[in-house]
C-alpha cells in the first residue's frame, strides 16, 4: 500500500493540498503526532517486525515527508502536484530498509544534514 507520513505540516491548506495530491493518486496520508517521533518507522508504516519503544519520543519541529510503498509513476505525479500546488515540503525521504528502523527524530536530523550539506555545496535541493 502506497502511504506518505506528514510530520509538522501545522497549516490546515497545505494539509490538505498534500492530502488531495495524495488521494487522487491512491496514496494514504497519514499525520504523524509528536508523541509517536520515537517509534520506529517500520512500525508507523504498519511493518511487520517492528515493536513499540517505550523512549521519550525527542521532539522536532521541521516538515518532513516520508514515502512508502509508491510506484514511480505515484512517486513522481505525487512531487509535481507538491510543487504545482506550492506545497512545499523540504525534507522528503522514501522509506528504505535502512531507515525503516530508525525513529522520526533520526531520519529528520539525517535529512536536515543533507540538506544543509547539499546547500554548503551550492546545490539546489529544490527543483524550480
Amino acid at each position: 500500500m502506497a502511504l506518505v507520513l506528514l510530520y509538522n505540516i501545522n497549516e490546515d491548506a497545505k494539509r490538505q493540498k498534500i492530502g488531495l495530491a495524495a488521494w487522487k493518486l491512491g496514496i494514504e496520508a497519514r499525520v504523524v503526532s509528536p508523541a509517536e517521533y520515537a517509534q520506529p518507522i517500520g512500525l508507523l508504516l504498519g511493518l511487520p517486525g517492528f515493536s513499540p519503544v517505550e523512549e521519550a519520543a525527542e521532539p522536532f519541529s521541521a516538515e518532513m515527508l516520508l514515502m512508502h510503498g509508491l510506484s514511480s509513476a505515484q512517486f513522481s505525479a505525487f512531487l509535481d502536484a507538491l510543487r504545482r500546488s506550492r506545497a512545499a515540503v523540504a525534507l522528503k525521504a522514501v522509506a528504505t530498509e535502512h531507515n525503516v528502523a530508525w525513529s522520526s527524530a533520526a531520519l529528520c536530523r539525517e535529512l536536515q544534514r543533507e540538506h544543509e550539506a547539499m546547500r554548503r555545496a551550492g546545490g539546489s535541493v529544490h527543483k524550480k
